[in-house]
């Protein structure tokens, strides 16, 4: 049996995943156009899903 996920759960997994790629990119000394180009994604995921990246920011 295969469930749907609820747009709360996804909203948490992709707020779950911008944090982590934010810690990546603290943690990263160098330019990574990967990071970059995978935050940048991610951010216009949360602004289509209504929730403002700025709060999520380090």
């Amino acid at each position: 049996m295969i469930e749907e996920m609820t747009l709360d759960e996804l909203k948490q997994i992709i707020i779950d995943y911008y944090v982590n790629l934010q810690r990546i990119k603290k943690a990263d000394t160098g330019d990574n156009p990967e990071l970059n180009y995978q935050l940048r994604v991610v951010k216009n995921k949360l602004a289509s899903l209504g929730i403002p990246s700025e709060e999520y920011e380090m």
